[in-house]
């Protein structure tokens, strides 16, 4: 049963940092910069 909460506790915490990051524009810059690393590795880029 404790893990059950805490599981359910870190998940919350989970979702909660990710909202903070979406909200403060943090996940564009990650997907550009992830798609900036696939077109090195490519060598498009």
């Amino acid at each position: 049963m404790k893990k059950t909460y805490v599981r359910i506790g870190l998940l919350a915490v989970a979702v909660c940092f990710i909202a903070i990051g979406v909200t403060r524009g943090e996940a564009l810059t990650v997907f550009v910069r992830a798609i900036n690393i696939c077109l090195e590795c490519i060598g498009l880029g």
